[in-house]
C-alpha cells in the first residue's frame, strides 16, 4: 500500500509538473443556484482559488460544441472579449422539469471553473430560451486579485492513484474516477474497480481509439460505512461525496447535491470529467454534461452504466430511450434538441445527421416499434413491482438480461438495423423524437455507440486535445 501511494504521487506530481510553467491558477465560482419552474435566481457564494494550477487545453479556450442547457463567458472588462467559455447543464437545470418544481422553490449549488483571467472580469451566465438560443440570465463582476477569494489546498493530493498516465494534462482529458462509499479497508478494492472501469471504457469505441488522449486519476476519500444513501429502502449513509439513489423520486438515478463537499476533494488532482463509483451492487446512475456521472461499481451492469452515464457527461448525449419512468415532464411544444444524438425531425432535408443517410433510406425508418413497446412497458410494470417488493438485485438482473436478449433477436431481423436513419422513439419520448439508428448504448444496455453518438464523443475529444 505504502508502495503504490508512493508511486502514485511521483505520477501525480510529475504530471502537474508537465503544465506549462506560465499556467494560470485555477479559478473557481461557487454560487446558488434557485427557483421554481417560472423563474430562477444566481446568488454567488464564493471565489476559489484551487491547487493545482490550471491544467486545461489553453489553446482552445472558446466552446465550439456548445452542448449544454447553459453557457458561461468571461468576459474581460476592458476589452469586452471573451477569453473563455464552455457550456454546460445542471442539476437545478433538470430540478426545474419536474412536478416539484411548479409547487416550491428549491436551491442548489453549483461551480464554474476556468482560468484565472489577469485583470478585471465579468462572468456572463447564458441559458437556451424557448427556441434552444442562448440569452444572458446572470452577469457578475469579479476582481482576480480581491484578497477574499478562498484558497484551498489539494488536501487529498497525496491519496490520487494514477490509473492511465498518458503525459501532461493541457493536450489530455483528465478524468477523476471518484470513489464514494468505500472505507479505509476498501480502499484496494475500489483501486482494483477503477482499472476495471477504464479498461472497459477503453474497449469501447470511439473511446478505444483515443486511449493515447487521456489520463485516468483515482481517488476515493474514506467512508465510516460501506455503502451510498438509498431513501426508499430506509439506506442512510453519511459518504464523504454525498451521492445518492432516489434522487428526483427516481429509484435507479444516483446524483450527489454537495457540490461544495465533491469539489474540494477533487481539486486535488487535474481534471476535466468526473465519474463517481459507488460501493454499491444495486442498478444505478446517472450522468449532467459538464458535471459528474455516477454509477454503481458493484453492479452487474457497471460496465454498461459506467459507459452510458458517460456519454451524458461527457458528450452531452441525450438517452434515447423512452419506456423507462423518468422524473421530467414532457414540452408542451416539440423544436429541435441542442443534443448531438437526438432530432425532432422537424425539417427531413436539414436533418443533422443528413449526410450519413442512404439515398434509400426513408424518413422517419422503420422498426419494430410496436414490438419493443409492448414488451418494454410490460416488463416496466414487473421491474416497478420488484422494486416496491424489495427483491435480490439478481432477480432484477435477471429481468435486465431477459430484456436485453429480446431486443437483440427483434432488432437482429429489422430491415434496418445497420444504416442511419431516424427512429421514432427518443429523448423520453414514444412520438416526436427520433434517434439516429435502430440500437445504440444510449438507447439499450448494449456494449457499442452508434456513429452519429461516435462521432459527437470525438468532437469533445479534440476540443480538450488538439490545439
Amino acid at each position: 500500500m505504502k508502495i503504490q501511494t508512493i508511486a502514485a504521487l511521483v505520477a501525480f506530481l510529475s504530471v502537474v509538473g508537465d503544465a506549462a510553467a506560465d499556467a494560470p491558477q485555477t479559478m473557481r465560482l461557487d454560487y446558488f443556484h434557485s427557483g421554481n419552474d417560472t423563474m430562477e435566481i444566481f446568488s454567488l457564494d464564493q471565489v476559489v482559488i484551487e491547487t493545482p494550477l490550471w491544467t486545461g487545453n489553453m489553446q482552445q479556450p472558446l466552446d465550439k460544441t456548445l452542448r449544454g442547457k447553459y453557457l458561461f463567458e468571461i468576459v474581460d472588462d476592458a476589452s469586452g472579449e471573451v477569453s473563455w467559455s464552455r457550456s454546460f447543464s445542471s442539476i437545478y437545470g433538470e430540478w426545474e422539469t419536474t412536478a416539484e418544481a411548479q409547487k416550491i422553490n428549491r436551491t442548489f449549488h453549483e461551480s464554474l471553473r476556468f482560468p484565472r483571467p489577469p485583470a478585471a472580469f465579468h462572468v456572463v451566465m447564458k441559458k437556451r430560451d424557448a427556441a434552444n438560443q442562448f440569452a444572458e440570465v446572470w452577469r457578475l463582476p469579479v476582481d482576480p486579485d480581491d484578497y477574499m477569494h478562498h484558497r484551498e489546498k489539494a488536501m487529498y493530493a497525496d491519496q490520487v492513484v494514477a490509473i492511465v498516465n498518458n503525459g501532461g494534462p493541457a493536450q489530455k482529458v483528465d478524468l477523476l474516477l471518484l470513489g464514494d462509499g468505500y472505507t479505509a479497508a476498501e480502499h484496494d478494492a475500489f483501486i482494483a474497480k477503477a482499472h476495471e472501469m477504464t479498461e472497459i471504457l477503453f474497449a469501447t469505441s470511439p473511446f478505444k481509439e483515443r486511449k493515447t488522449d487521456f489520463n485516468v486519476w483515482a481517488l476515493v476519500p474514506p467512508a465510516a460505512e460501506s455503502g451510498v444513501s438509498r431513501p426508499s429502502t430506509n439506506t442512510w449513509r453519511d459518504s464523504p461525496v454525498g451521492a445518492m439513489y432516489d434522487s428526483f423520486r427516481s429509484e435507479r438515478y444516483v446524483l450527489t447535491f454537495d457540490n461544495k463537499g465533491w469539489r474540494r476533494i477533487a481539486s486535488s488532482t487535474p481534471y476535466d470529467f468526473v465519474e463517481i463509483l459507488t460501493n454499491t451492487e444495486t442498478y444505478g446512475g446517472g450522468g449532467i454534461y459538464g458535471l459528474f456521472s455516477t454509477a454503481a461499481a458493484n453492479s452487474e451492469w457497471a460496465p454498461y452504466l459506467f459507459v452510458h452515464e458517460f456519454g451524458h457527461h461527457f458528450a452531452g448525449l441525450a438517452d434515447e430511450y423512452y419506456t423507462s419512468s423518468v422524473a421530467y415532464t414532457g414540452p408542451d411544444v416539440i423544436i429541435e434538441p441542442y443534443e448531438p444524438n437526438v432530432t425532432a425531425l422537424l425539417d427531413p432535408e436539414n436533418l443533422k445527421w443528413r449526410h450519413l443517410v442512404g439515398a434509400s433510406t426513408p424518413l422517419p425508418t422503420p422498426w419494430p416499434k410496436q414490438e419493443f413497446e409492448e414488451h418494454s412497458l410490460a416488463v416496466q410494470k414487473t421491474r416497478e413491482q420488484m422494486r416496491a417488493d424489495n427483491v435480490p438485485e439478481s432477480e432484477m438482473n435477471e429481468l435486465f438480461r431477459f430484456t436485453e436478449e429480446y431486443s437483440a433477436k427483434l432488432f437482429a431481423n429489422s430491415e434496418y438495423k445497420s444504416v442511419v436513419g431516424a427512429f421514432e422513439g427518443a429523448n423520453y419520448e414514444a412520438h416526436g423524437y427520433y434517434r439516429s439508428e435502430q440500437n445504440c448504448l444510449m438507447f439499450t444496455r448494449t456494449d457499442y455507440f452508434c456513429s452519429i453518438c461516435s462521432a459527437a464523443i470525438e468532437k469533445v475529444i479534440d476540443e480538450y486535445t488538439r490545439p
